[in-house]
This record gives structure tokens, C-alpha cells and sequence, in this order.
């Protein structure tokens, strides 16, 4: 008897669970011999049980998973609008430049306009300032949370100010009361970079939901993982239309994949100079992309956002972890502080070298390194001073004191769920080792 398409699903997702079993399962930690990764992608036989069924549709572009992803993401951060796109850095792309949208009125970022940012991140959360004609104007960080330094926001002020775009560093949250009472105060719009921040709150709400507009990745390095791609998030539904619109070859059509005459209008609009009854799949309203993603990595999505509270618990237990081994060793380093009034779902645990200790971070990563145990540093350092960015317009308040030191001296550790307790363990027995080896301990 020939078998249905439903039978046949069931038996190639069994066979796709004993793949996995045999391929996946089981992997053990050997201290010394196994690599302490800072990061990497945690799955079972759910991401490739979902991914090999989306892949029997063939649809290939986005789709049923992408909609239901879309829908789960929203409900879980508490926003209206979720937009899925290819990648953490699109997602800044289109969060930004959406508010240049001339859907924003009179408020729409111009040629100009500056936006204050902070020099110690990562490039594509500036990046869209630059690509926008806009002009970023950097401000240092506090040490310990390496975030924002408030203190210095009305330095930043100008005529031209009109936006603020920062990112969660780490997964630890700025501080939103203050940088929200600066927002209202100065009518601008707040991007919050969330790429590293997934989980993470402040008052009890999650980040991203303070802001006008906001932005995760999914990048295998991150709370939940695509391979590739991110999320632009909003409750606003004109920058949520912008979002979309930019993300989809800057039509003004917004049909889904497959649909047409959502709107009911489709031939008899009027736009710009075309003729009347124009195509609405064919009206392009904005300057875009395509950024979109395909519907098998939204499967994979899908499936991740099942794990993402535990996920969550695993990294806060990470990061208390590391807390309490390295303690012991405050005097040659400063630990990390969380935000007053937050709980990350830290990305990661960021250590500094205090002035004046008997060893560099290059010669402490580097013998961590030779024993397997991987580390990063804070990112760009100071992203004033790396090549790309030397000759770009911009503005600099102060000397940035906090941000160099960040450069020459900041590193961190993972703490994602794939860390193990041992590989923690393992971690500070190398780090007192190393400390014994140059006789400070």
C-alpha cells in the first residue's frame, strides 16, 4: 500500500532523531583535550527534525516557520511587531534607516543629523549611522558594565542631535530609566541594540521594548541561533511598515509571500508619477534590500525558542560561576557588575586587567589559549582608532579614558549553555596556574 506524504514526514523525521543520536549525541568534556569554546550553537534532534521538514515544502523563501517564529519572538519580549531578516547587522540596517523613513514625518532622520552611540562595541551597531549619512558622536563607557556613560549624555547634545543607538553590552542592560528621561526630555528616538541581549531585563521588562525601535541576531554566538539571522522589533506599526518595507526591496506592497490584493487596491492606487492602477506588488515606496531569510532557517528558529528559558538559566548560572572563582583573583582583575535594577542573560563574562598588574591580557589570553581555553576582546576596543573608521565624520566627547583602557585591557569568557561547570573549573585551575608561573600567587 502506497504510503502518504503525512507517513512518510513521520518516518523521515524518526530517521532524522537516529541521525542525530548517532552524529550528535553523547559528546563528553575531556578537561585539557576538549576546547573551552566561548561560544557555539546548542541543538538537538528538534532544530534538525524541524529544518528537514521545512525543507520537504520547498518554499524556500520565507514562509509558515518564519510567520510562526515572527509570532513566537513577539510574544516572548512582549512587543506588537517582530520582522525577521538575514542577519544581527540587517537588522540594525533596517532599524535605523527605517527612521529616515518619510513615514516618520518631520521627525525622519536626515543627511546630518548626528546619533550618539558608544566607541567601545561592535561595528554594526555604528555602521548604519555612517550608511545613513548620518554622524555618530561617541561617548566612553563606565569599566565594570561597559555601558554608556549617562553622565556625559547632555555633553553630547547639539542642534543636530536626533537619535541614540546602544547596544546592551554583553547582555547587560544601560541604564534604560535614565537614558529614557534623556529621550523624552530631548524628543529623540532610542535604537536598542539587543544582538547580545536576548532574556535580558531591566524593571522586570525585557530590553527593547523601551526604545522606539529594537534588534536581536540570531548568529551561532548567540541566545538562540538561525546559523544566520536577527530580528527587528517594535510596537510602533509605521516603523514596523518601514522595517518591512526596506527589508523587501523597499516595496509599498505589504502581501506576504504567495498572497496578492491583501489590500483589496491592488490596481487602482495612485503613486509617485505612475500611472494610475499601477501594480502595488510593483511600487516601490522606499530604497531597499532583499534581507530577507529562508523558511528552513526559520525552522531551526522555531525549535530554538522552545530552549530559550533555559538557555537563559544556564548562562545566569555561567556567569555566577565564574563570579564566584575568580574572586579570588580581584586583585589583578575587575569583575563585571550587572546594571541596578536588571537581570542580564549575560552573553558572556567580561574581565578587565587592573592597572599596574604584573602581566598584560595579551600574555594571559595567550596561555589561556595554549591550553584550549578560548577568550575574545570587548569587541572593536575603541572603534575610533581601527582602520575603517579613522577619516569618517563624527564627534568624540571627552578623551574616551574608559574605552582605551577597555581596548588594551577587557576580555571575557563564554557562558553559554554548552559551558560546562567542569570547563569553568578547568578555566580558573589555568588561570592560578598562570598566575603561579610569573609568581603573583
Amino acid at each position: 500500500m502506497k504510503k502518504t506524504e503525512s507517513q512518510l514526514r513521520m518516518e523521515i523525521s524518526d530517521l532524522v532523531k537516529e541521525y542525530y543520536d548517532i552524529r550528535y549525541a553523547g559528546r563528553k568534556y575531556i578537561p585539557g583535550e576538549t576546547p573551552v569554546r566561548y561560544a557555539g550553537r546548542i541543538f538537538d534532534e528538534k532544530e534538525l527534525q524541524l529544518l528537514v521538514d521545512s525543507s520537504l515544502d520547498f518554499w524556500l523563501t520565507s514562509g509558515r516557520y518564519s510567520e510562526q517564529f515572527e509570532l513566537d519572538f513577539a510574544a516572548f519580549v512582549g512587543s506588537e511587531y517582530a520582522m525577521l531578516t538575514n542577519s544581527g547587522s540587517s537588522a540594525n540596517l533596517l532599524a535605523l534607516t527605517a527612521l529616515t523613513s518619510p513615514l516618520m514625518g518631520e521627525r525622519r532622520l536626515k543627511p546630518g543629523d548626528e546619533v550618539i552611540t558608544v566607541a567601545a562595541g561592535f561595528p554594526t551597531t555604528v555602521n548604519p549611522i555612517i550608511q545613513n549619512n548620518l554622524v555618530p558622536v561617541f561617548l566612553d563607557v563606565e569599566l565594570g558594565t561597559y555601558n554608556i556613560k549617562v553622565d556625559d549624555l547632555e555633553k553630547a547634545m547639539s542642534q543636530n542631535t536626533r537619535a541614540i543607538m546602544l547596544a546592551h553590552t554583553l547582555a547587560n542592560p544601560y541604564d534604560l530609566e535614565r537614558v529614557m528621561e534623556f529621550v523624552h526630555k530631548h524628543d529623540l528616538f532610542l535604537v536598542e541594540d539587543c544582538c547580545d541581549a536576548l532574556g535580558s531585563t531591566y524593571n522586570g521588562k525585557h530590553v527593547g521594548t523601551f526604545g522606539h525601535v529594537a534588534t536581536c541576531s540570531f548568529y551561532p554566538a548567540h541566545h538562540i541561533t538561525l546559523g544566520e539571522g536577527g530580528m527587528v522589533f517594535t510596537n510602533d506599526d509605521l516603523i514596523a511598515r518601514a522595517v518591512t518595507s526596506f527589508r523587501d526591496w523597499g516595496r509599498d506592497c505589504y502581501c506576504k509571500g504567495g498572497e496578492n490584493n491583501t489590500c483589496g487596491k491592488r490596481y487602482s492606487g495612485q503613486y509617485g508619477q505612475l500611472p494610475h492602477g499601477y501594480d502595488h506588488k510593483y511600487v516601490y515606496s522606499h530604497i531597499g534590500y532583499n534581507l530577507k531569510v529562508t523558511d528552513m532557517q526559520a525552522a531551526i528558529g522555531v525549535a530554538q525558542m522552545k530552549k530559550l528559558p533555559r538557555f537563559i538559566e544556564a548562562r545566569k548560572n555561567n556567569f555566577k560561576l565564574w563570579n564566584e572563582g575568580l574572586k579570588q583573583f580581584e586583585d589583578h582583575f575587575i569583575l563585571p557588575e550587572a546594571t541596578y535594577n536588571s537581570e542580564p542573560a549575560w552573553f558572556a563574562f567580561p574581565v578587565s586587567v587592573r592597572e599596574g598588574a604584573p602581566f598584560t591580557r595579551t600574555e594571559l589570553t595567550n596561555y589561556l589559549a595554549a591550553k584550549g581555553i578560548e577568550t575574545r576582546n570587548l569587541f572593536a576596543g575603541n572603534i575610533t582608532k581601527q582602520p575603517a573608521y579613522l577619516e569618517i565624520e563624527k564627534r568624540v566627547i571627552g578623551e574616551l579614558k574608559n574605552t582605551d583602557f577597555a581596548m588594551n585591557n577587557t576580555f571575557f569568557f563564554g557562558t553559554y549553555p554548552g559551558m560546562k561547570p567542569e570547563m569553568i573549573e578547568y578555566s580558573l585551575e589555568v588561570i592560578l596556574e598562570f598566575l603561579m608561573t610569573i609568581g603573583t600567587m
